[in-house]
């Protein structure tokens, strides 16, 4: 058989569609022949193994027809991703044991320092619609930080900074418990970028230090009553709640 590229051999393979493929490899999920993809490789169907996080994918391989999305309650120090030495345990070790023939995709990754609610799900064509600018999902941040900030400084995090050639900033700010002054250490940013490390860099970068970052809702799902390390499936009137503005509620 002719080589292909290794996105359209996993779409193929009825794993996800190119675009989720991409994230994966990006990420280092992916596997040829026990080696780390990368974008834009070729495999050969039938010749060369492909692996995603350890489980051997085959060419014909057919999609799961029930698609699942699980809302992840992740703690500090778990991985959105490849796991390290140092960081051995990912989210995906999160799903209850139930799911394990599934392949997960995170809808919207948190960094290590991050905790809160991801998303994770076996359906490609919701994670693309997740990651798509043209219909963004609204996550909200409780953002703790080492010192008070004022409301007058508000305006720098909506104007935003460009991390690595992608603007990141936040659509709204609200003070929690502010002081006499209107300075406050707790604050509660809303997010599209849903990116943990790029508000945290947002923050270190117009001077702010930041004690925790916590993602306590995406979409109308609530972090409330998910306990830490807990998992749920999402119905799919749940997963219409994503797409729906939390700007009024």
């Amino acid at each position: 058989m002719e080589p292909v590229r290794l996105q359209k051999f996993l779409a193929d393979a009825g794993v996800c569609s190119r675009r989720a493929a991409e994230a994966m490899i990006e990420a280092g999920e992916v596997a040829v022949n026990g080696k780390t993809a990368e974008i834009g490789q070729k495999v050969t169907p039938g010749t060369d193994r492909v692996s995603i996080r350890g489980k051997t994918i085959g060419a014909g391989t057919s999609a799961l027809t029930e698609k699942v999305t699980l809302l992840v309650h992740k703690p500090k120090g778990v991985v959105c991703g490849t796991p390290d030495g140092r960081h051995p345990e990912t989210v995906f070790d999160l799903a209850p044991k139930k799911y394990a023939k599934q392949r997960f995709l995170i809808a919207g990754r948190l960094d290590l320092e991050t905790d809160g609610l991801v998303l994770l799900t076996s359906d490609g064509a919701l994670a693309d619609r997740i990651a798509r600018a043209s219909e963004p999902v609204l996550r909200r941040m409780h953002v703790s930080l080492k010192q008070p900030f004022p409301r007058n400084r508000i305006a720098q995090l909506l104007k935003g900074v460009r991390i690595e050639e992608e603007l990141v900033a936040a659509e709204q700010v609200f003070m929690i418990r502010p002081d006499a002054d209107g300075a406050s250490t707790e604050l509660e940013v809303h997010v599209t970028h849903g990116r943990g490390r790029g508000l945290r860099e947002l923050f270190t970068n117009i001077g702010c230090d930041v004690r925790k970052i916590t993602c306590v809702q995406i979409g109308q799902l609530k972090l409330s009553g998910l306990p830490l390390r807990g998992a749920r499936e999402l119905s799919k009137d749940e997963i219409k709640l994503l797409f729906r503005s939390t700007r009024a509620s």
